[in-house]
């Protein structure tokens, strides 16, 4: 999900957390470790931005090996939702 989310543009880790907090059950300061992996994988880069009357935030920004990694990772996801829907869907045909 962190990788799809930067495929779609940088952002910088309380955005990423926050966004990901609101949609799915999330543990504090489980994102922040997941990025430094990431990034030591090299599948995210990251640069400083300054904000006016704010520190400095550290956004993300997803790499071409990162993409690569995105696109296999969804193709398997989407595989795996599919058959999981079609094994339901029998399921249902034998109630």
């Amino acid at each position: 999900m962190v990788l799809s989310m930067l495929d779609r543009g940088d952002r910088y880790g309380y955005d990423i957390s926050e966004t990901l907090a609101r949609r799915i059950e999330l543990a504090d300061g489980s994102i922040y470790p997941l990025l430094r992996k990431l990034r030591s994988d090299g599948y995210v880069t990251t640069y400083l931005s300054e904000q006016s009357g704010g520190p400095p935030r550290k956004y993300y920004s997803i790499t071409k090996s990162g993409r690569e990694l995105y696109r296999r990772e969804r193709a398997e996801w989407l595989g795996f939702i599919r058959t999981v829907e079609e094994l339901l869907g029998s399921e249902e045909s034998h109630e």
